[in-house]
């Protein structure tokens, strides 16, 4: 009951206070959250108020709208957007409700190539035009806009209009990603966003502060900003501080009355899904736990492993005394369809190469996935260290890592009750036991579909770049389905070959090439692929895992092979693989009435829409 009480009792001292404090002056403002204090990351950096939140200087919650969150990185203003890449901000007009942003390195189109707005609560400003364009990683000149500050000595990268800058693609040409551009978006070196809730630009141009009500209310008003001139400008200051003291106060006694507040239709919504979902998921095992068991699973959450876009992951055990990793989700309306779908799909699985999910969190809004401990984390840990020479991974264990993720692929291909496509191949989803053995992870993004339907109809590209496959950016190269994993995994297959990424418009050494494209060259030419090559055989399996991982890029789908075909490729010898095609020369769409091999009828399956 004491809980109850308490925020009606510190609001009653507050109006008792202040009008003696104040005198004649009247000051109503957001509980803690006094607009007077405005903040700034620099002297001429922009104002940060409602509805933003600067995280650093530890205001509640309740002082900025959700998910309008900025914090300060040196001098520099930072929006941080879910998913996204971190975003400068130069300027932020709340009567206009529009900001600013930039990139440091005065790189526009680095920003625009990384920037997702797709879930966020902002959109770039209707003072543009809106033009979707492809950006081309190419190892010549070609005719398209240059991007010079992406681009290097050996290759170019450029953009060019729609899925018409892929028609008669050049030879040496790799989509990157295609993506809408503002347009005129140089004029200043920047970019404007806008949102339209919450929709504080009335009280803005009135001269008022807009807040929410209290912090119980998800309603926001209009506050009068008080004059701050004559004999009682100390008198506000003194009193506008010590009813921020009581209301702190009671706002830490009635913190869980606060956590039970009322949320959006959103957050409802969402939570209503989540719970249904699981209603129908009952009789399927991992176990369902409370918050309340996490916390003390994993000791206060005390020893983080990593974080990400995600959230954070942290280690744990189980009553049982198995030690598991707990994927605690970011508190966000958004995570209900990836919670979902990484339950549904993964909680199905049971394969030595996939990695085993044993419980999960949906309390509330608050949600996590507990897996199985994973002590050598991720494979991207080994093959992008910084010395680059994979001293704990020789070139047999490469191979049967690759033999492990293949074989992981080709269960969730073929060995599961319907098929499922994971779409975010990558050495960061690939964990490693105790022992090295791979096992696949983060099904956010995964479909399901039936065996006999395997091509997906899908609104837009998902994955990671430089990972994602030719059909996800323009269907000019054929349909989107199981062989975009394929895809997936010969990049990554390069990747351990190389020990470097294949793919980084931000490399700082221009002199770097586009590795795929010189492994094919070298091997093509007869070269050697002058590798670290320590013990006999190593040179062979380093050209088996390079052979079967251009099999596998190959710009067309139907010019891949199937995760089972790759199996037995990986574990037969290397004197029977033949160097596939150039996978860099693009000849056009493929035509669909010519007679082909049984793996590859995909295009004679039924469509399967996607419909979230």
């Amino acid at each position: 009951m004491g809980n109850l009480v308490a925020d009606p009792i510190s609001l009653l001292l507050c109006n008792t206070l202040l009008p003696l404090i104040l005198l004649d002056s009247v000051v109503s403002q957001p509980d803690v959250c006094p607009p007077l204090a405005f903040k700034k990351c620099s002297r001429h950096g922009p104002e940060i108020r409602f509805p933003f939140r600067l995280k650093e200087d530890h205001q509640l919650q309740h002082c900025g709208y959700p998910n309008f969150d900025i914090f300060c990185k040196g001098k520099n203003t930072i929006l941080s957007l879910p998913y996204s890449t971190e975003v400068y901000v130069r300027d932020i007009n709340y009567t206009a409700q529009t900001l600013t942003i930039f990139d440091p390195q005065n790189c526009i189109e680095s920003l625009l190539l990384n920037l997702n707005l797709s879930t966020s609560l902002f959109q770039y400003s209707h003072t543009y035009f809106l033009e979707s364009d492809t950006f081309l990683n190419c190892s010549v000149d070609i005719a398209y806009v240059p991007v010079p500050c992406l681009s290097g000595s050996q290759y170019q990268v450029s953009y060019g209009s729609g899925d018409n800058s892929l028609n008669g693609l050049p030879i040496s040409c790799q989509p990157i990603k295609t993506v809408f551009i503002p347009t005129p978006y140089l004029l200043n070196g920047g970019v404007d966003l806008m949102w339209d809730a919450p929709r504080c630009s009335d009280c803005e141009a009135r001269g008022g502060r807009c807040g929410f009500k209290n912090i119980t209310s998800e309603e926001f008003t209009c506050f009068p900003i008080p004059p701050t001139h004559g004999p009682c400008e100390k008198c506000i200051v003194i009193g506008v501080s010590i009813c921020i003291i009581v209301l702190l106060v009671a706002t830490l006694v009635g913190i869980k009355v606060y956590n039970r507040g009322k949320s959006n239709r959103e957050e409802i919504e969402n939570q209503l899904d989540v719970e249904k979902f699981l209603e129908d998921y009952k009789s399927l095992k991992p176990t369902r736990y409370s918050y309340a068991d996490l916390k003390k699973m994993t000791d206060q959450f005390k020893e983080k492993l990593g974080q990400g876009g995600y959230g954070s992951v942290f280690k744990g055990k189980l009553p049982n005394e198995v030690i598991v990793a707990v994927k605690l989700l970011q508190n966000s309306g958004g995570n209900g369809k990836e919670f979902i779908n990484e339950v549904g799909t993964i909680g199905r699985i049971h394969h030595v190469n996939v990695v085993r999910l044993l419980g999960f969190c949906a309390d509330r809004f608050r949600r996590a996935l507990i897996y199985e401990f994973m002590p050598n984390e991720s494979l991207e840990k080994f093959i992008f260290s910084a010395n680059a020479k994979n001293t704990m991974l020789g070139w047999e264990k490469l191979l049967d890592i690759g033999i492990g993720v293949a074989r992981g692929i080709e269960y969730l291909h073929q060995g599961c009750e319907q098929r499922i496509l994971h779409f975010d191949i990558k050495p960061h989803n690939i964990l490693l036991d105790h022992n090295f053995n791979p096992k696949i992870s983060d099904f956010g993004l995964a479909k399901l579909c039936s065996k006999g339907q395997s091509i997906v109809s899908m609104k837009v590209a998902r994955g990671t770049m430089g990972y994602i496959a030719p059909e996800l950016y323009s269907r000019n190269f054929g349909n989107v389905s199981y062989k975009s994993d394929v895809y997936s995994f010969g990049m990554l297959l390069l990747e351990m070959v190389g020990g470097r990424k294949n793919i980084d418009v931000t490399l700082e050494n221009t002199n770097e090439v586009y590795f795929p494209e010189w492994v094919f060259n070298q091997l093509d030419q007869g070269v050697g692929l002058r590798l670290r090559i320590e013990e006999d055989g190593d040179a062979e399996i380093a050209r088996k895992l390079t052979i079967v991982a251009l099999r596998c890029i190959q710009m067309l789908p139907v010019d891949r092979p199937s995760m089972k075909s790759v199996v037995q490729m990986l574990e037969g010898n290397v004197e029977s693989l033949v160097m596939p095609p150039n996978p860099f020369v693009y000849s056009g769409p493929p035509d669909t009435h010519v007679a082909l091999p049984e793996e590859t009828h995909d295009k004679k399956l039924t469509v399967i829409l996607e419909l979230e």
